[in-house]
């Protein structure tokens, strides 16, 4: 397994690669984000499926590498749920206001 980058121990998932000034405004840096956050989390999943298969056939010298890929998933599913609902409570909520 990959050693935890600075980033990965501070935001618990590795996506925000750097935090820097504001540029574009037109939200192409955010939806890039968002991208990139559910492509690593179909990563992480793909690779907490494949161990949970080696572990279940007996090929999984080190359960500890299993099990720690699949909290990983986990945790990374709840956030991007949770950064989801965030947003679609914020339209919801300007649909309200302009109402």
């Amino acid at each position: 397994m990959d050693p935890i980058s600075s980033v990965q121990a501070t935001t618990g998932t590795g996506y925000l690669s750097s935090v820097g000034g504001v540029q574009a405004t037109d939200g192409s840096n955010f939806a890039s984000s968002l991208t990139d956050a559910v492509d690593g989390l179909q990563q992480l999943q793909n690779a907490s499926g494949n161990l949970a298969v080696r572990a279940v056939t007996g090929d999984l010298d080190d359960i500890h590498n299993a099990t720690l890929a699949s909290s990983r998933a986990s945790v990374t599913l709840e956030l991007v749920a949770a950064v989801r609902n965030k947003g679609i409570d914020a339209f919801n909520e300007i649909m309200r206001m302009q109402a």
